[in-house]
C-alpha cells in the first residue's frame, strides 16, 4: 500500500532520525555509522555481561533490578509531560474485547480473526451499546445458521427440494441468498440490509461472495459459514435481473403472483423467488416493503435478492416489524453502527494492512481527521472548486487551524502532538493540496498537521481483490477518526461513518448562500431511492415525513435516513 506522509520533527519523546554528514558523499554515512555503530554496543555488551555478572553471583533468577532497568527504556518516555503519554493501541491491554458486552460471539478461535478481539484497542469506547435483546436474538441467529448452513443435512435436503424446481412451502430452514451488484460500499450496506431482513424473518442469509471479496471479512458466524457452496444449483446467478421469469415485481405485474393469494396449495408456488432490490427497481418491485407482500414472501423457503441500497429504513414502516425493531434497536440510528461492527471483521489479511498503516502513522496523534473525497462523473466538479469547499469546511467547523500567510515560523508549543489528516481518495491531487499547505504555511495556533493517504488508485477496480482490501482497510481507518468529512452520495463514506457510528460533515453542493458542508443527522446511511407508494392508504406518499425518526437526507433529498 503506498503511503505519502509530510516530513515531520519528531515528537518530544521520540529519539530523532539519524541524518547523514552534510558533505555530500557517502564519507559521512560511513563516519556516523561508525560513530554509532560501535562505541554504542560495546558500553551496552559491557553493562550487560556486569549485570548478568551479578546475577550469576547472587543465586538468584532473572532480578527485579534486571526488569526495572529494561523497563525503563521503554517507559522512560512516558514521562509526567501530558504530551508523552501515547503508547501504541497494541500495547494496552484488552478493553471490551466483544463490543458492548457480547455483540461479539467469544465462541471463535482469536488466531483466525484477530480483529474480533483487537478492534476495541483502536476505537474509543461508546456509550450506544446494543441491547440485551439483539445479543440474545444474534446468539439465536448463531444457532440456526450453524445448524442450516452449507453442508448441514438440512441445507442439502433445502438445496434437492430447489431441483425438483417446486415449492413445499416454508420449512424448517429458509433461506435469503444475496447477490452481489456495483462497488464495495454498496455491497456492505446491502449485506446489512439482507441480514436484517434474514433476521426479522428468522430466515439464513449466504452469500453469492465473487472471487474479489475473497478474503475481506472474518466469518460472522460461528463453526459454520455464510458462503454460498459454490456447487448451489442456480448457476446463471450473475444474469438474474428484473426481467428473470422469478422475479417477484415480474411475476406480480404478470399476474403470475398476488399477494393476497390462496397459497394453500405450495406445490402451485415456484422454487424460489427473486428479489429485484436494486435502485432502478420498479413499483412491483418495491412491494416487497407493503406488509402483504412480506406475507407472501414468506412462503418461499428459497429468496434470492440483489440490491445496492441500504433498503433498512422502510423496514420501519412495516407495521408487523415494529415491535421487534423496537427491541432490538432501541436507539434506532445505532442499525448499522451495530450490524456492521457485527458481519464486517477484517480477515487477517485486511487487519494486517490497518494496523500497520495506524501504528505507523496514525497512533501518536492527539487528534484524527478523516476526510473522504469521492468525485462522481455526473457531478462535474472541478478540482479546485472541491479543493476551497474542503478547506472550508474543515476550518470554518473548527476541524483544522488555518494557516499564516505571512509568518512561516511557527510558534513553539513544547511537547505538542500532532494532529492527523487521513485522506482517502482515488485521486492525490487533494492531498498534496492540503500536506503542501501545512508544509509550507505554520498554522495560527501553533499546532502540527500530518497529513496522510494510503493509496490513490486513479480508478475504481471493484473486480479486483487486491483494489477491495485497499478500499476496506481505508474505510475501516476513516471509521477510526474523531472527525469525519465526507462526499454525497458515496456508499464509500457511508460505511466509514457508520462503522465509526460517527456523525459526518458532508460536503453537500455549495454557493453563496449555503454553507460548505453540513453535519448529517445521524450515522445511519442514506437509503438513496426509497418507496414512495403508501402500503395502507394505497397512495403515494413524502415517506420523508412519516414518522419522527426517519427524514430525508442531507446528501441527496429523494433519500431518507434514521435520525437520532
Amino acid at each position: 500500500m503506498e503511503t505519502k506522509q509530510m516530513r515531520r520533527q519528531p515528537l518530544p519523546c521520540e529519539e530523532p532520525p539519524i541524518q547523514p554528514e552534510n558533505d555530500g558523499g557517502s564519507a559521512g554515512l560511513f563516519r556516523r555509522a561508525v560513530g554509532y555503530g560501535v562505541a554504542r554496543p560495546v558500553l551496552v555488551v559491557a553493562l550487560f555481561t556486569l549485570l548478568l555478572l551479578l546475577v550469576v553471583l547472587s543465586g538468584a533468577h532473572r532480578s527485579s533490578s534486571l526488569d526495572v532497568l529494561l523497563s525503563s527504556r521503554s517507559s522512560s518516555k512516558q514521562v509526567a509531560n501530558g504530551s508523552c503519554t501515547a503508547p501504541s493501541p497494541a500495547a494496552e491491554p484488552p478493553k471490551d474485547k466483544f463490543l458492548g458486552g457480547g455483540l461479539l460471539s467469544a465462541a471463535f478461535d482469536e488466531a483466525s480473526c484477530l480483529s474480533r478481539s483487537q478492534s476495541s484497542l483502536y476505537r474509543k469506547p461508546s456509550n450506544d451499546t446494543p441491547s440485551p435483546y439483539l445479543i440474545d436474538r444474534l446468539r439465536r441467529y448463531e444457532a440456526l445458521h450453524k445448524r442450516c448452513g452449507p453442508n448441514t443435512e438440512l441445507y442439502k435436503k433445502a438445496v434437492e427440494q430447489l431441483k425438483s424446481n417446486r415449492s413445499t412451502g416454508p420449512s424448517e430452514c429458509n433461506y435469503v441468498v444475496w447477490l452481489p451488484a456495483d462497488g464495495l460500499g454498496n455491497r456492505i450496506i446491502s449485506i446489512t440490509s439482507a441480514f436484517l431482513y434474514a433476521l426479522l424473518n428468522e430466515k439464513v442469509l449466504l452469500l453469492d461472495l465473487p472471487h474479489d471479496m475473497g478474503d475481506l471479512f472474518c466469518e460472522p458466524f460461528p463453526d459454520t459459514s455464510w458462503v454460498l457452496p459454490a456447487d448451489f444449483p442456480i448457476d446463471n446467478r450473475n444474469r438474474i435481473f428484473e426481467k428473470d421469469p422469478h422475479s417477484y415485481g415480474n411475476m406480480l405485474k404478470s399476474e403470475v403472483l398476488s399477494n393476497d393469494m390462496d397459497t394453500a396449495d405450495a406445490s402451485s408456488l415456484p422454487a424460489y423467488l427473486y428479489l429485484h432490490l436494486l435502485h432502478a427497481n420498479d413499483e412491483f418491485d418495491k412491494m416487497f416493503y407493503c406488509e402483504e407482500g412480506q406475507r407472501l414472501l414468506r412462503k418461499f423457503p428459497w429468496l434470492l435478492l440483489r440490491s445496492n441500497e441500504y433498503f433498512v429504513p422502510a423496514f420501519f414502516f412495516v407495521p408487523e416489524f415494529e415491535e421487534e425493531l423496537g427491541l432490538l434497536f432501541p436507539e434506532k440510528a445505532t442499525v448499522f453502527r451495530h450490524l456492521g461492527r457485527y458481519l464486517f471483521n477484517p480477515s487477517n489479511s485486511v487487519w494486517g494492512y490497518i494496523t500497520r498503516y495506524y501504528d505507523a502513522y496514525l497512533a501518536s496523534a492527539k487528534e484524527k481527521l478523516g476526510i473522504q473525497i469521492r468525485i462522481f462523473a455526473f457531478a462535474n466538479v472541478e478540482f479546485d472548486v472541491m479543493a476551497s469547499q474542503i478547506i472550508n469546511c474543515s476550518m470554518t467547523q473548527k476541524l483544522l487551524p488555518e494557516v499564516d500567510l505571512k509568518d512561516s515560523a511557527p510558534p513553539v508549543i513544547a511537547g505538542a502532538q500532532p494532529k492527523a489528516v487521513l485522506v482517502t481518495s482515488l485521486l492525490d491531487g487533494y492531498f498534496e493540496k492540503l500536506r503542501n499547505m501545512y508544509y509550507e504555511h505554520a498554522t495560527t495556533t501553533g499546532e502540527v498537521i500530518g497529513v496522510y493517504q494510503p493509496s490513490h488508485e486513479e480508478h475504481q477496480h471493484t473486480e479486483k481483490l487486491s483494489h477491495n482490501m485497499k478500499a476496506f482497510a481505508e474505510i475501516y481507518l476513516l471509521s477510526l477518526s474523531d472527525e469525519l468529512i465526507t462526499s454525497p452520495f458515496s456508499t464509500f463514506g457511508y460505511v466509514a461513518h457508520g462503522l465509526g457510528g460517527l456523525r459526518p460533515w458532508i460536503l453537500v453542493r455549495s454557493d453563496d448562500r449555503n454553507p460548505s458542508c453540513v453535519r448529517s443527522m445521524s450515522a445511519e446511511p442514506c437509503f438513496h431511492f426509497p418507496p414512495s407508494y403508501d402500503c395502507k392508504t394505497r397512495r403515494k406518499v413524502d415517506k420523508g415525513s412519516v414518522v419522527p425518526f426517519v427524514r430525508h437526507c442531507e446528501d441527496f433529498f429523494l433519500g431518507i435516513k434514521i435520525s437520532d
